[in-house]
């Protein structure tokens, strides 16, 4: 089952980040944290990404008010990013931090805020 969940994972984590990020990671790996993104893969990607409950979508927002509200800016302009593949869109995101400041704060909401303003940027540039 766990070569199973690790290919799952993988596939749903291609799909989401992108081939590239992947490859990437994948490539950096070394010895000391291959134990880690072996469990990390098989678990949030095998496991919580992978199951039917919820559309990628969804979960790319559900994913982006959490890190937001635990302010992980690094993971979140990663998600952030991920809306390309994942189809959510900058209204979406806007809405969603607008939640995020009525439920966890107006300071991690307007730092989020911030932060999608920069990676959203990112977006029309690269359209341009």
């Amino acid at each position: 089952m766990t070569d199973e969940l690790y290919q799952r994972g993988q596939a749903t984590r291609r799909a989401v980040l992108g081939p590239s990020y992947v490859e990437r990671k994948r490539e950096q790996t070394h010895d000391f944290d291959a134990d880690f993104q072996r469990y990390l893969i098989e678990s949030s990607w095998g496991q919580v990404w992978s199951r039917e409950g919820l559309d990628l979508r969804t979960r790319s927002l559900v994913t982006i008010a959490i890190l937001a509200t635990l302010r992980h800016d690094e993971e979140l302009e990663l998600h952030l990013r991920a809306t390309r593949n994942t189809g959510a869109t900058a209204e979406e995101i806007k809405e969603m931090l607008l939640h995020v400041a009525a439920y966890a704060g107006l300071p991690a909401a307007h730092h989020a805020t911030r932060i999608a303003k920069k990676v959203l940027a990112e977006f029309v540039e690269g359209a341009a």
